[in-house]
């Protein structure tokens, strides 16, 4: 059965928005653990993106079978297919973007620190590679506990000598995505139109959507806004839950990479004024790493934006997120540091 014309329109209008007619860099984008649950449907959402010239998929294991498939999709991106370590280096060398999706999903009962325990020493090995064949590339974290992997990924690259804190993204654009879904569905707005800034972290308690910031303005009760955030916070584990088993959410983590991916493109690029939320190297608070609001530009973090005016429930859920994400950022950097 043929697509209609109207769906075929609609995904060339998706792909085409916001970009200029003109003639694009040539970009390459490297996915790593492409052959995923999350990197499998990253992969077609990277292919359809026009700001991307090569689209470079890795994985241990069934990676040509991917590339395959998605290069049949006529866009611009030239798609090849890399498995095994041995392949590591030609899937890297050139990536100006290295989206790492690789590792193992939550499933139900597992805790964070059961994937820290199998993921950390993958983002460790992955990234050594980074810092000897791609070292200005931007590396674009997706890989759980994000909250330590990205420490983890810091400490392998200084050792390297090759860490620039603007290059490193833990993406939290999930976290964005889950509470502007959420808030337009309660605020009964146009969900396209909605903004809502998410701070802190990536995991649980740590991620803290500041509602009182969202966009359009909405004087949602106080017994709402709780709501709201904490299904924001345990949105992973909603979909852990409903899937019984089967899976972790990784049709909309793809999505939401594929937003930050192209945010990044698009900043490299020197298109002005991209702002996304992003897990980074910060001063914001007296935390190391800390998510907030992020201009990206052609060196990658152009500037960390500070966190504005909060709530008192905000800046309650701000103080009680600390102790836990300072104890995730130490475990990260303690991991790196001793094996």
């Amino acid at each position: 059965m043929r697509p209609s014309m109207s769906l075929v329109r609609s995904v060339q209008r998706v792909t085409r928005r916001s970009y200029s007619s003109e003639a694009v860099p040539e970009r390459k984008v490297a996915v790593l653990g492409a052959a995923g649950g999350i990197g499998q449907p990253l992969s077609l959402l990277m292919k359809l993106n026009p700001l991307v010239s090569h689209l470079s998929l890795y994985d241990i294991a069934g990676t040509p079978g991917v590339a395959a498939d998605v290069s049949h999709i006529n866009t611009r991106s030239e798609v090849k297919g890399y498995a095994g370590e041995d392949q590591l280096a030609q899937a890297l060398e050139g990536a100006d973007v290295v989206i790492i999706p690789a590792g193992v999903p939550r499933k139900p009962g597992m805790t964070r620190d059961d994937l820290f325990n199998i993921n950390a020493g993958i983002v460790k090995g992955l990234t050594a590679a980074i810092a000897k064949y791609c070292p200005n590339a931007l590396i674009n974290m997706i890989s759980n506990p994000v909250n330590s992997t990205v420490p983890i990924a810091a400490e392998v690259l200084k050792k390297a000598g090759k860490y620039d804190e603007k290059r490193l993204f833990g993406v939290t654009t999930l976290d964005v995505v889950r509470a502007k879904t959420f808030y337009a569905g309660k605020a009964n707005v146009n969900v396209a139109e909605v903004n809502v800034p998410v701070v802190g972290g990536h995991a649980g308690i740590t991620i803290l959507p500041l509602f009182s910031q969202a966009t359009p303005t909405a004087n949602l009760p106080h017994d709402v806004i709780k709501a709201l955030t904490k299904r924001t916070q345990d949105g992973g584990t909603e979909v852990v839950e409903a899937k019984a088993g089967k899976g972790s959410a990784t049709l909309s983590m793809a999505y939401a990479g594929a937003l930050f991916a192209d945010a990044c493109l698009k900043g490299l690029n020197g298109v002005p004024d991209v702002v996304e939320c992003s897990f980074v190297q910060s001063s914001v608070t007296e935390l190391p790493f800390f998510a907030s609001k992020v201009r990206l530009g052609r060196n990658g973090v152009e500037e960390v934006l500070g966190l504005g005016n909060l709530s008192d429930f905000e800046k309650e859920g701000l103080e009680s997120l600390k102790p836990e994400l300072k104890a995730s950022i130490e475990k990260g950097i303690k991991f790196a540091n001793q094996n």
